[in-house]
């Protein structure tokens, strides 16, 4: 069974036919929000809003380990999360569905791990190749399917949030070699590797990243909006096509 984790602009999944909701309880404390069941196109999904399904939960305070933990012990086979992010390069413009390769983590006082505490062994995990590659190349055969325009790779920056970069931090992150620019790919990709749960994602790029193009001067609010509603349809077939795989 196929999990998606929505973010900022997909608090719901439409063409979701849902046919349960459940409340779960974990070691970690609540998820975001009860998990909701059903099918897409026949096949079996369970859906999670990462910010809560009013979308009232900071990417700083998201329970990260609950929600994987969720999906776990929900028996889901792999994990798509969907996330809006800012566009560092130039060629990633708002509007853009990009399928990152590659992750650096700038987040902090995070829940990273489900193994801390003295009661736990020390567990390190290979992280070399942060998303899945085969449910990375579902995702970008699925928008090919679709008819949808995929950027495939491309570094995505975890930030703190939830304020968004100055321009000198873009610039920094860019040295740094970030594409993409975000608050809650990390931990949640690294979790559900501890858990070995196929993890992947595909970002839709909202807006220019702070100092670049439309952004030089600040960050358009009301843009980003029309930019949501316009490319969440885009994902939604996405995803409709890969439930058909």
């Amino acid at each position: 069974m196929l999990a998606v984790i929505g973010g900022t602009g997909l608090t719901q999944l439409s063409t979701l036919e849902i046919t349960r909701r459940e409340v779960v309880r974990t070691p970690y404390g609540e998820p975001s929000g009860a998990l909701t069941f059903g099918t897409m196109c026949g096949e079996p999904v369970v859906f999670l809003a990462r910010h809560g399904y009013g979308h009232t939960i900071p990417p700083h305070e998201v329970n990260y380990r609950a929600n994987i933990w969720a999906l776990k012990q929900a028996k889901v086979s792999a994990i798509v999360s969907v996330a809006s992010v800012g566009g560092i390069r130039a060629d990633l413009r708002p509007g853009t569905l990009a399928v990152p390769d590659q992750i650096i983590d700038y987040t902090w006082g995070r829940h990273s791990t489900f193994f801390d505490g003295a009661d736990k062994p020390v567990k390190h995990v290979d992280f070399t190749r942060p998303y899945d590659e085969a449910l990375r190349q579902r995702l970008i055969m699925a928008a090919c399917e679709a008819g949808e325009a995929v950027f495939d790779g491309g570094v995505y920056a975890a930030t703190q949030g939830p304020r968004l970069e100055t321009a000198a931090e873009i610039n920094r992150l860019e040295r740094d070699g970030a594409d993409l620019v975000g608050m809650t790919g990390m931990p949640e990709a690294v979790l559900a590797r501890e858990l070995d749960m196929p993890y992947a994602a595909i970002n839709v790029v909202v807006n220019c990243a702070a100092g670049r193009a439309s952004s030089e001067h600040g960050i358009h609010f009301d843009s980003i909006e029309l930019v949501l509603q316009e490319a969440m349809v885009r994902v939604r077939n996405v995803l409709e096509h890969i439930c058909r795989k």
